[in-house]
């Protein structure tokens, strides 16, 4: 009886997450960088004596070479490029915020093994800015959710009215809109966001640091219950790692006002 040849490939990806599978294996999600996401198993990494066991833990940025399998591809061999995940889990804020990262990058790619290169690219960018506490955790994460979505095709309007077009700025904030509505278009029960919450969400898109960490932590805290609510609204369903956000690290200044009804 002939069989099909299984096909090797190699690849580099960041491991999402992981679950247990019988005594010894273990199922990685890893977000790579040609292939999209994949799920593999690892065979025996639970054991003591496996060679590469320690590299395949969330936040791990590994050389991957699998084959394919019937319903799940194997990993073979599995070497380090860079492991975040010590320096991360050192700093809760940081922690919690990574978190974060590694659940959404999960959710945005629901289809196995369709690329997404500029994904793959925001998710290491966002861990190596937490490792190394370039930017406050909050605000990496922020500008990684706003980022992400506008890959997914989501981005948020911020200036011009999300339904119309018209030129902004526009001072009603709608979620199921899509971003910032002129008055004409305004949805009932829109908000009104303070403008200086806005050019903190545009800057943190465009990676204007300097704009985003003179923010005002009322500012910041604002921007992200938007950023939230509009990734909830995209997904469905929000996070289970969103609510456990630490923000501590943000910097305490005079607040200004949190979102008011139109």
């Amino acid at each position: 009886m002939s069989t099909t040849p299984k096909a090797l490939y190699r690849d580099e990806g960041v491991v999402l997450r992981t679950q247990k599978l019988g005594e010894a294996d273990r199922i990685v999600t890893v977000l790579t960088r040609r292939h999209g996401k994949v799920r593999a198993v690892a065979k025996g990494v639970r054991r003591t004596k496996s060679k590469f066991g320690a590299r395949l833990e969330p936040f791990s940025h590994v050389d991957l070479q699998l084959y394919t399998g019937r319903t799940l591809d194997i990993v073979s061999q599995a070497e380090s490029i860079r492991s975040y995940g010590s320096v991360i889990a050192g700093d809760y804020p940081a922690y919690t915020a990574g978190t974060a990262v590694l659940e959404t990058a999960d959710r945005l790619t629901a289809e196995e093994k369709e690329p997404s290169l500029r994904l793959f690219l925001l998710v290491i960018g966002a861990l190596r800015a937490l490792s190394e506490s370039t930017h406050p955790a909050g605000l990496v994460l922020d500008a990684f959710l706003l980022r992400a979505m506008s890959v997914a095709g989501w981005e948020p309007a911020l200036g011009d009215c999300a339904r119309c077009g018209i030129e902004g700025p526009h001072r009603h904030f709608s979620v199921p809109a899509g971003g910032t509505v002129c008055r004409e278009c305004r949805p009932t029960g829109s908000a009104m966001p303070n403008p200086v919450t806005i050019g903190h969400l545009e800057a943190l898109l465009s990676g204007d640091w300097a704009t985003a960490e003179a923010s005002e932590s009322g500012q910041r805290r604002e921007g992200s219950g938007l950023v939230a609510a509009l990734l909830q609204w995209h997904l469905e369903r929000g996070l289970r790692s969103l609510p456990l956000v630490d923000r501590s690290d943000a910097v305490p200044r005079r607040d200004v006002g949190l979102l008011r009804e139109a």
